[in-house]
C-alpha cells in the first residue's frame, strides 16, 4: 500500500485505490477528508487556521493553510476527478485544545466553526467528526474503502 503523507497546511489526493492518505499531529488543526465511493477518489487537507485574511501572503502561496481559501480547493480539485459534491463522504477531526492558552485563542473552536459555518452555506453534510478536546490525532484514510482510522493516545477509531 502506497502511502501519502498530507503534512501540516497540505492538501492531498489519490485516485489509486491501493493507496492511503495519512496525516499525524493534529491538534488545534482540523482535517478534512473527502471520499467518493463511487470513483475511489480520496481527499485530505490538513488546515491551520480558519481565515486567510489574517496573512493574505501566505495563503496565496499555501492556501490550504486556511479553512477558507484550502478547503474549496480541496472540493475543486475533487469535482475535476470528476467527482459530485452529492456522492462525497465528507469526514473531520481535530480542533483540539492541547495547550491552556485562558481561552484567548480558541484556535481549534475557531477552526471548527468556521468550517461548520462553510458547509452549512453550501449544503455540505459532515459524515462523522471527532473534534475538541485536549489530544492529538494521526488520520488514516483508505482510498479505496474511504475507511478512515483516528488514533489518539494509544487508541485507534474507525470514524
Amino acid at each position: 500500500m502506497r502511502e501519502i503523507t498530507v503534512g501540516i497546511a497540505d492538501l492531498q489526493l489519490s485516485s489509486d485505490p491501493t493507496s492511503l492518505l495519512v496525516t499525524y499531529a493534529l491538534g488545534s488543526c482540523i482535517a478534512v477528508t473527502a471520499h467518493d465511493p463511487v470513483r475511489h477518489v480520496a481527499g485530505m487537507i490538513h488546515y491551520m487556521l480558519p481565515l486567510s485574511s489574517s496573512a493574505p501572503d501566505k495563503a496565496a502561496d499555501r492556501p490550504a493553510m486556511f479553512a477558507d481559501t484550502g478547503v474549496p480547493l480541496l472540493f475543486e480539485r475533487m469535482y475535476a476527478l470528476g467527482c459530485s459534491k452529492q456522492s462525497l463522504v465528507i469526514k473531520v477531526a481535530g480542533g483540539g485544545k492541547l495547550y491552556d492558552d485562558n481561552g484567548t485563542f480558541e484556535i481549534g473552536k475557531r477552526n471548527h466553526t468556521i468550517l461548520r459555518k462553510m458547509f452549512w452555506q453550501v449544503g455540505v453534510t459532515i459524515a462523522a467528526e471527532d473534534v475538541g478536546g485536549a489530544k492529538s490525532r494521526t488520520l488514516r484514510l483508505f482510498v479505496g474503502t474511504g475507511r478512515l482510522i483516528v488514533s489518539s493516545m494509544g487508541v485507534e477509531t474507525d470514524l
